[in-house]
């Protein structure tokens, strides 16, 4: 077998080559045995268009994967949900089950269940390959719901291509989307946060909390109906009506999609669906993931691999999505999921832990979600570094596009809580900012919505804490609330900056939204208070919110339309530790922080070619809540460090105390 391309490019990969290949090869394997022709893995993928609910020409034709079921019927109003022997499915090969029924029977948002029997017990079950499913609101019990509207969705956004060089992310939950206590909706979400999310200058939405989920609280991770949008934010069409405007806003929307596990709830979900533990998941005590109290899908059963294809091509066809953020792919990659496992060296990655089985789902799922739109966008929730998560899967890689630099947030929490501002180490800030695999591309953000729920803080209120209650007025100075601002701004700079491919936000964090996040539960009343989004705050023109809001915009403005991003490598040009300087270069963009809390330096030395420079960008803009030291007009030279001819070249900039700046060398013109 000829090398693959990812061993070729990292020579320490070369003692585990044996492994690598033998993936590589059972993914062909897959790869050959389900090819039917030219769309082979398309054509495996379409079991959404086989199982569950479908019309045909004389009514209605409904099929259930269930093999260990001795019997199955469809029970609903028309049963009196009660297992009927009129609606009793027929059994056919391969553990297939099947009923046909007239138009009569059933009709658009009538509500289904099966009910099925196995040995030595039944139960009620939502089908598998549900495209709606709705809780009543007063028995608070899940059905299948019949969704089949008189006109189909008229789509508008055929002009529409998802081509992005690097994405600038932000991340939204629709139900918290709202100021007013309460579940937002996907209408809601499309007249007035898409507008908010354009102005901000992003171009891709991340939304999670998609497919159905029985407890709102989970943040939308524990999934029960894997093909049903979450109907408490509205109806499918309301969903794909968002997509569409989001795409006639020239904004990509990908989604959180959760392969990782399943809830492990019975009669909503697919545990014990036909009476065994093991119909989609791994049998015995691997098949529950001893952190999350849910299930494992086995990743080596040619049903459970076709179902979860088929999901991904769903979404893709049926709602227009533009690609995918992977929940919880170190979860899937290893049998320990990541739990209590230091990865120290190559030999951790290629030990007896990896999952085979998921290492070649993930590479099947990235090689379909591409052949369907080569422009899509996955991304990995992958912390471990995991050599190929960015490499295609052709290469011996697992297919994604990204991986999430989950490190960065987790690193800037440590820094703000553990060590004092004039500590900072510069080094230690640009190493942690750029360090990636060769072969991949990552997306930063300075902090994870998971840093923002109850029993931690966001960035800006572990900064600004009980402050932030009384003194965020314009007009009202305060220390504590001017070094949150300056620190808040200058962590977001550096973060986007060093990027290696993208950036990511989570909604409200723009403007520093403060408190936590905390799904109503029963520990607090059921209360929605911090479960929305206080965008008046930064609305209010006599509030600080508002400029780290127009800090945001313009910050993601300008690294956008300078393609800031598309220059790699990033090269570090000083690290000053005593002085707590850091600056770097791409291309022909310098990017200078001064972290130092209090000391403010004039004609401060910064190595840099030799050439004349302008600032671009700068955080002490008075519309920023900066201090206007900075003198943005000026033109900057490069002068030598000394008399002595090899001495180089040095900038000579004065550096306020908290700010940073992006500045562009300016190209010399050309003699005719």
């Amino acid at each position: 077998m000829h090398m693959l391309n990812l061993i070729e490019k990292d020579e320490w990969l070369r003692p585990y080559a044996s492994a690598l290949e033998a993936t590589h090869s059972q993914y062909l394997d897959w790869l050959e045995e389900i090819r039917t022709g030219h769309d082979g893995i398309i054509h495996f993928a379409g079991r959404h268009q086989f199982f569950g609910l479908h019309t045909y020409s004389e009514g209605w034709v409904f099929r259930e994967w269930a093999p260990n079921a001795e019997k199955v019927y469809l029970v609903g109003d028309f049963s009196d949900w009660k297992p009927n022997e009129s609606f009793r499915l027929q059994r056919k090969d391969h553990g297939i089950w099947e009923i046909f029924l007239s138009a009569s029977i059933i009709k658009h948002k009538d509500c289904y269940k099966l009910y099925i029997e196995w040995a030595h017990g039944s139960g009620f079950r939502i089908p598998a390959y549900a495209r709606r499913v709705v809780q009543d609101p007063e028995t608070l019990l899940f059905s299948a719901q019949v969704w089949h509207p008189e006109k189909p969705f008229q789509w508008s956004d055929q002009n529409f291509h998802s081509s992005i060089r690097h994405p600038f992310i932000y991340e939204a939950h629709v139900g918290m989307a709202q100021e007013e206590g309460g579940v937002g909706t996907y209408q809601s979400f499309t007249e007035e946060i898409l507008p908010r999310i354009q102005r901000a200058g992003y171009n891709v939405i991340q939304l999670m909390a998609i497919q159905e989920h029985p407890y709102y609280g989970s943040f939308g991770y524990h999934v029960s109906n894997f093909f049903a949008p979450s109907s408490r934010f509205g109806t499918p069409e309301d969903l794909k009506n968002l997509i569409n405007q989001a795409h006639e806003m020239g904004l990509c929307v990908i989604m959180d999609i959760v392969h990782s596990h399943a809830v492990k709830n019975e009669e909503e979900g697919l545990s014990r669906f036909d009476g065994t533990l093991d119909q989609y998941f791994y049998p015995g005590e691997r098949g529950f993931h001893p952190a999350w109290d849910s299930r494992c899908f086995d990743y080596g059963k040619k049903e459970v691999v076709a179902f979860l294809l088929s999901n991904c091509r769903y979404w893709l066809e049926e709602f227009h999505f533009d690609g995918f953020r992977f929940d919880g792919v170190t979860s899937m990659l290893y049998t320990h999921h990541g739990l209590g496992k230091a990865i120290s060296g190559y030999h951790d990655y290629f030990d007896n832990s990896r999952d085979d089985h998921a290492l070649v789902y993930l590479k099947l799922a990235n090689h379909l979600i591409h052949k369907i739109n080569p422009k899509a966008i996955t991304i990995a929730e992958e912390v471990s570094g995991y050599p190929g998560t960015g490499s295609p899967p052709e290469e011996g890689g697992l297919g994604f596009d990204y991986r999430l630099s989950m490190g960065v947030p987790d690193f800037w929490i440590k820094l703000i809580k553990e060590i004092p501002d004039e500590e900072w180490s510069m080094g230690t800030i640009f190493h942690e900012l750029t360090i990636h695999r060769p072969e991949e591309q990552t997306i930063s953000y300075a902090e994870s919505h998971d840093q923002a729920l109850v029993g931690d803080k966001t960035i800006i209120f572990r900064l600004a804490d009980k402050e932030m209650y009384d003194s965020m007025s314009k007009d009202q100075p305060n220390l504590i609330i001017d070094r949150a601002v300056a620190l808040h701004k200058i962590i977001r700079l550096v973060t986007l900056t060093t990027a290696n491919g993208g950036y990511l936000n989570f909604m409200g964090n723009e403007f520093g939204h403060p408190e936590w996040i905390d799904f109503p539960r029963e520990g607090n009343n059921w209360s929605y208070q911090y479960a929305r989004r206080q965008w008046s705050l930064a609305d209010d023109d006599n509030l600080k919110y508002q400029w780290l809001g127009n800090f945001d915009r313009a910050m993601i403005t300008t690294v956008k339309e300078h393609d800031l991003l598309s220059y790699n490598p990033v090269y570090l040009n000083l690290a000053n530790e005593g002085d707590n300087i850091l600056a770097f270069n791409r291309g022909p963009f310098l990017m200078v922080f001064n972290f130092h809390p209090t000391r403010s330096f004039p004609d401060y030395g910064i190595p840099v070619a030799p050439g004349k420079y302008r600032i671009l960008f700068q955080s002490d803009d008075p519309q920023f809540g900066g201090f206007d030291r900075i003198d943005q007009a000026r033109l900057y030279f490069a002068q030598p460090v000394n008399r002595h001819p090899n001495s180089g070249f040095q900038l000579k900039l004065y550096l306020p105390n908290r700010t940073g700046l992006i500045l562009e060398k300016i190209p010399t013109p050309k003699i005719h």
